[in-house]
């Protein structure tokens, strides 16, 4: 199954098409929610969007890892690292499955 991505201009138009905005007030709907959700995640926060998922900040330790070419370890540092958790909803609709009424 050949995978597509989803761009910015398309949910624009999406919003454009099913809510009736005009197309310069869904594009700039559009950036101001992904704007808010980046804003969130910068500040640690989760995003928790009912019946899609949640998006989570994680920090993961340093660790020591290893150069797979040379064999020689390095040392990995600290950082943040965003997750996606998705909801059973969601879960049940990417599997084909019927979507449960309530998450």
């Amino acid at each position: 199954m050949a995978q597509r991505t989803v761009t910015r201009a398309e949910l624009s138009e999406a919003v454009y098409q099913r809510i009736g905005l005009s197309r310069s007030e869904s594009a700039a709907l559009v950036e101001l929610v992904l704007e808010e959700i980046s804003a969130s995640l910068a500040k640690g926060d989760s995003v928790k969007l009912s019946s899609f998922g949640s998006f989570l900040v994680r920090d993961k330790g340093q660790r020591i890892g290893r150069n797979p070419k040379t064999g020689v370890e390095v040392p990995i540092e600290p950082r943040r690292v965003m997750v996606f958790k998705p909801s059973n909803i969601m879960k049940a609709r990417v599997n084909g499955e019927e979507v449960p009424d309530s998450d």
